[in-house]
C-alpha cells in the first residue's frame, strides 16, 4: 500500500507567497542556486523575483488556482496552475519597455509547473512550455505586437 508523504512546507509556503504576492516570502523558499527554466531562457533567483515583482505591479489582481500538488518522487512536484489577472498597472518586465495599463483581462491556459525541492528549498521551477503561456501569452492578450517565433 502506497503511503502519501506530506507536501514539503517550503512548497506550501511558496504557493502562499504567490497567492498573496509576498515577494520576501517567495524569496525565502528559493535556494541560492534556483533556476527558473522557461521556454526561452533560464533565470536565476534574483531575475525570477524581479519577473514576479513586475507581474504583480502590472496585474495587481493576478491570481492562482490549482487542484492538487502531485508528488513525482525524488523531491519533484507538479502543480497544474490556472492563473490570470487584469492589466491595470504598468508592466515593466526586466529587459522590456514598460507597458502602460490596457485594462485587459488575461487568462493563461492551464498548465503544469514542475518544482524540485532540495534541502528544504526550491532549486528548480520549470513551467511546461505551451502556446499562450507567459510571458508571450500575456503580451498577446494585452495586444502587444510581438516578433514571430
Amino acid at each position: 500500500m502506497a503511503v502519501n508523504k506530506p507536501i514539503p512546507t517550503v512548497l506550501l509556503t511558496y504557493i502562499d507567497g504567490l497567492k498573496t504576492h509576498d515577494i520576501p516570502k517567495i524569496a525565502g523558499t528559493m535556494g541560492a542556486e534556483l533556476k527558473f527554466i522557461s521556454a526561452t531562457r533560464i533565470l536565476d533567483k534574483e531575475p525570477a523575483l524581479k519577473m514576479l515583482t513586475a507581474l504583480y505591479a502590472g496585474f495587481p489582481d493576478w491570481n492562482y488556482k490549482y487542484r492538487e500538488i502531485e508528488d513525482r518522487g525524488q523531491g519533484n512536484y507538479a502543480i497544474k496552475w490556472d492563473q490570470g489577472g487584469t492589466h491595470t498597472g504598468t508592466w515593466a518586465m526586466p529587459g522590456m519597455e514598460p507597458i502602460a495599463p490596457t485594462g485587459k483581462t488575461v487568462r493563461i491556459p492551464e498548465h503544469y509547473f514542475y518544482y524540485r525541492v532540495t534541502d528544504d528549498k526550491l532549486t528548480i521551477i520549470f513551467p511546461e512550455p505551451l502556446v499562450g503561456g507567459a510571458p508571450r501569452g500575456i503580451l498577446e492578450q494585452i495586444g502587444v505586437e510581438l516578433p514571430p517565433l
